[in-house]
C-alpha cells in the first residue's frame, strides 16, 4: 500500500482509491515520548487539508495531529484511545489514529514519500 507523509509528521496511507488510514510517524513519536493521552476526532466530520484533527499528548508534550489531505473521518482507533501507548509501539501499524473518505486525490500525490520524508526528517 502507498504511504505519504506530511511536513507536520503525519502518516496517510491509501487503502484503496477512495479510503486511508492516518497516523503519526515514527520521527513524532521519538520527538513527543511516552504517549499519555490522544484526543481522536468526530467520526463523520470533514476536515480540510491541513485542519487540526486531533492532539496528542505525552510526558513531554502535546502536539496537534493535522489532517493530510482533506476527507471525512470514518473511523477512529478506539483501541488507542484505551492505550495510547500503542501510538509509541506500533506508531504505522496499531497505533493509527483514525481513517478518512478521501475528497481531493491531487492533495495525497504531493505528499512526501518515503525517502522525501526520510531527508525532511532529519533536518526537523
Amino acid at each position: 500500500m502507498t504511504v505519504k507523509y506530511t511536513q507536520e509528521h503525519e502518516w496517510i496511507q491509501l487503502e484503496d482509491h477512495e479510503a486511508a488510514v492516518v497516523g503519526i510517524t515514527l520521527h513524532a513519536q521519538d520527538a513527543l515520548g511516552d504517549v499519555v493521552f490522544v484526543d481522536l476526532p468526530e467520526v463523520g466530520r470533514s476536515y480540510t487539508q491541513g485542519e487540526v484533527a486531533g492532539v496528542v499528548e505525552s510526558v513531554k508534550a502535546a502536539a496537534d495531529v493535522y489532517m493530510p489531505i482533506a476527507g471525512e473521518v470514518t473511523e477512529v482507533n478506539e483501541e488507542l484511545r484505551a492505550d495510547p501507548s500503542l501510538a509509541n509501539s506500533d506508531p504505522m501499524g496499531r497505533g493509527w489514529f483514525f481513517k478518512i473518505l478521501i475528497k481531493d486525490m491531487a492533495q495525497f500525490d504531493v505528499l512526501m514519500d518515503e525517502p522525501d520524508y526520510a531527508k525532511f526528517s532529519q533536518n526537523s
